[in-house]
């Protein structure tokens, strides 16, 4: 009976014959999907277990090869993700492994690992809380430009236009203007009631759920902090969408929108701001999107550090 390392060395390896008529390089080779346990410290010294998914590749640099050794990088993707914690560290020596188990067809291999994160939030007034759950994407190249390194992630907030707000307290005006004369006493019991009723707040500004999907290249030696960088977005946009909320809660948030109007130009700003002041982070690009209630199409802004030869304007 042959032993297993016999049968293997026994069967036919169609990928290692060549294939002249097709020959040619390939920029990047491999699986995508790969699913795959992972664990993920935040940054509050908590690692967090989830699903993910992984994409790992290399490029096919021999033009006279067929293909790559696709079960190494699977056997080697399982190896290090459903054992050790992500870092920046464990995931360059998972790219030289890449490239070791690949000597002579590849010079850069790539992984991608998409997963979700809960985070646990406090409510605005109340002693409540709640998880959200934030979408995170890393992507780790390694080849003769060294190593790079990136997170990914999107804060979902609330956007009230300032152009609807300023048309709605010139309705108030108009109706406060018809409602109390400016020819006698203006009585302050009449006035604090006509404020909190219907007939008197006759307009109100529209608001809607907005995105800023953030992508950040780290500085050399940083480690992952994805709850600094939310952190970071959501105190400066004022008005990231809540978890348990109470009537209490609820007020606050409508507080915060009223003190945080804001076209998408100006969410953008506040996010490159917050971003720029952050030393980890060696660049960034942001797309925000504000999914319109007043009409169908939605309005887009993209902000990046401006490093020369970095993100810039996306294609």
């Amino acid at each position: 009976m042959h032993s297993h390392e016999n049968t293997a060395r026994l069967m036919p390896d169609v990928a290692t014959q060549a294939q002249p008529h097709l020959a040619g390089a390939l920029d990047w080779v491999g699986m995508d999907g790969i699913e795959v346990p992972v664990r993920f410290d935040a940054g509050d010294g908590e690692a967090q277990r989830a699903s993910a998914q992984v994409g790992a590749f290399v490029n096919l640099g021999r033009s006279d090869k067929r293909g790559i050794h696709m079960s190494r990088l699977y056997l080697l993707v399982d190896r290090y993700l459903s054992a050790q914690t992500l870092g920046a560290d464990m995931l360059r020596a998972l790219l030289g492994e890449f490239l070791s188990s690949h000597e002579g067809l590849a010079d850069r291999a790539r992984i991608s690992i998409r997963f979700e994160h809960l985070v646990r939030r406090a409510a605005l007034r109340s002693a409540n809380s709640g998880w959200r759950a934030y979408p995170v994407s890393i992507e780790a190249s390694l080849g003769a430009d060294g190593f790079r390194l990136e997170l990914g992630t999107e804060v979902v907030y609330s956007s009230t236009c300032p152009a609807s707000a300023a048309l709605s307290r010139q309705l108030i005006q108009e109706q406060f203007a018809k409602d109390f004369s400016a020819d006698g006493p203006v009585d302050h019991a009449a006035v604090l009631a006509w404020l909190g009723s219907e007939q008197g707040i006759v307009a109100t500004p529209h608001a809607q759920r907005s995105v800023a999907r953030l992508l950040v290249r780290l500085a050399d030696g940083a480690a992952f902090d994805l709850i600094g960088t939310l952190d970071r977005v959501e105190q400066a946009l004022g008005t990231p969408v809540q978890t348990a909320v109470k009537r209490e809660d609820e007020q606050a948030f409508a507080l915060a929108n009223g003190g945080n109007l804001m076209f998408c130009e100006d969410a953008a700003r506040r996010i490159q701001k917050a971003l720029d002041a952050d030393p980890r982070i060696a660049d960034f690009h942001v797309r925000l999107e504000h999914q319109e209630s007043l009409h169908p199409h939605d309005a887009v802004a993209y902000a990046s550090k401006g490093v020369p030869g970095g993100y810039g304007v996306p294609v």
